[in-house]
């Protein structure tokens, strides 16, 4: 499945700065107490990493674009890709798969939190709902990639909430929503859409739509909450 995402050429990238950023996962620990340990035998001395651990596990899921048909149900060309737990599959995962200004047009890459499916009839989002920002074509990578730093690293205060995240490729723009579970508590997700906007340094207004919303009126669905 990660061969559909794509493979990127820079498999050593790292992540671009932002000094507004608050995303908290580093590849590198200068740390070592906790990053490695020591393993002697009688003719060695090796230094064994340690992983870090998450505190959820988390995975990517993928829906190809040429797999996609008018006449199948949303979704069912969706896959999951990969599965991961730790700080070091991460960027091991995303510094090997293309960012969203590569994928194909009408793709869908999400990131959910393990055995959350990112389907309105998936129990924990059924009753949730969705907070989005848009960028033009090809200008979503960073604030993709500082999402998903936020979410892994716990940076949000009501974490708890949070489903996971989609990125959504289309012709004229990539839009990227954050998916939470109760939508009616408005508090939580008010909370949400300001630190999310304040790791993006995102600075237009952003709107949250009921996903029980989004079902019956499709795009005809209001913003219920707005900051």
């Amino acid at each position: 499945m990660v061969e559909e995402v794509g493979y990127s050429s820079a498999a050593t990238e790292e992540p671009p700065t932002n000094s507004t950023s608050r995303a908290p996962i580093d590849e590198d620990d200068d740390d070592g107490g906790d990053a490695a340990e020591i393993v002697a035998d009688d003719d060695t001395t090796a230094i064994v990493a340690q992983p870090h651990p998450l505190e959820h596990s988390w995975t990517f899921w993928f829906d190809n674009p040429s797999a996609k048909s008018k006449q199948a149900a949303w979704g069912s060309s969706m896959r999951p890709v990969y599965t991961f737990s730790s700080v070091e599959e991460f960027w091991s995962l995303y510094n090997n798969i293309h960012r969203p200004s590569k994928l194909a047009v009408g793709a869908d890459f999400h990131c959910f939190k393990h055995k959350i499916e990112p389907k309105w009839e998936d129990p924990v989002c059924a009753n949730g709902g969705k907070w989005t920002v848009s960028f033009s074509r090809g200008k979503s990578d960073t604030g993709w990639l500082y999402t998903l730093l936020a979410m892994i690293g716990e940076q949000f205060d009501h974490g708890d909430e949070i489903c996971g995240a989609v990125v959504n490729v289309r012709a004229r723009q990539e839009k990227i929503a954050l998916w939470t579970k109760d939508a009616t508590n408005e508090a939580a997700q008010m909370s949400i859409g300001k630190q999310w906007k304040e790791f993006l340094d995102y600075n237009d207004s952003i709107g949250f739509i009921f996903h029980d919303d989004a079902k019956r009126l499709d795009r005809g669905a209001k913003n219920r909450y707005n900051v």
